[in-house]
């Protein structure tokens, strides 16, 4: 399955130069991912990805053209044909975030599960030679952590080897790396057990330990942005508010368009 028209679409259009003197003066970020990173629209609030979020921490002058998708891995979003789908309006200049993991754990699924010192960086591979073939720049995300404490009170990883195959890969590649794995288990760390929850879609009717509410998603989409700047991938000029307080309210879910948008 491939993206929508509409999205496809709207990331051509994100990506196209201006004219006069054949010089860009924008640029798009597309995110690859899965459900952390997903649009989310209005029947699911308050959940919300840290793509939607990220924008706040860029300037104009940087686009987001999120195709994370919910359940997807780095296997399955490729068989889809939604890499395929990014590579067809990808520019040069252009940056492609790769953020896959939780769901390549899935092992008794064959359509999704992939091993991390194989599999997951022989698909992972396809995203950065893609990105490369179209003179973009591919940038490797671990996966964020879940919300996980031993008795305790100590954050817990929950991803095994995928991150370290991830940060094997990336040096391998020579791929910058945003490594949102050690940073959001060390800021759940700080929160602990009970504030967490404050970021994670708790509500009265769910105990959602792995997607994000506004503050959530804020709070990594900073993680983020500020992994952006220390790797160099964008120069200072194109962020803002990395550490300003983000309201909440500033995270709106638009109405779904089609049964696409929720798959």
């Amino acid at each position: 399955m491939s993206l929508t028209r509409r999205q496809v679409a709207l990331g051509a259009l994100a990506a196209v130069p201006l004219r006069g003197g054949g010089v860009r003066r924008n640029r798009t970020l597309y995110i690859a991912g899965d459900s952390t990173a997903a649009q989310k629209y209005a029947i699911e609030a308050p959940e919300t990805g840290w793509g939607m979020a990220l924008p706040f921490f860029l300037r104009k002058g940087v686009k987001v053209s999120n195709q994370a998708i919910n359940g997807r891995s780095s296997k399955s979003f490729v068989d889809e044909g939604r890499l395929d789908a990014i590579l067809a309006v990808i520019q040069p200049g252009d940056l492609l975030l790769i953020q896959f993991a939780h769901n390549d754990e899935k092992i008794a699924d064959p359509t999704r599960y992939t091993e991390p010192w194989t599999t997951y960086q022989d698909y992972l591979r396809m995203y950065i030679d893609g990105a490369r073939g179209r003179g973009a720049r591919p940038v490797l995300v671990t996966p964020v952590e879940r919300r996980r404490f031993d008795v305790d009170g100590n954050a817990l990883p929950t991803h095994g080897d995928y991150p370290a195959a991830m940060r094997a890969l990336a040096q391998k590649e020579r791929v910058a790396l945003l490594d949102i794995e050690a940073l959001s288990l060390a800021l759940w760390q700080r929160l602990g057990v009970e504030e967490t929850k404050v970021y994670f879609n708790w509500t009265d009717t769910e105990q959602d330990n792995t997607h994000f509410n506004p503050p959530g998603a804020i709070a990594v989409a900073r993680l983020v942005a500020r992994e952006l700047a220390r790797t160099r991938v964008l120069a200072p000029r194109e962020l803002v508010r990395l550490h300003d307080e983000i309201p909440p309210s500033w995270i709106t879910w638009p109405e779904a368009t089609d049964a696409s948008d929720l798959r």
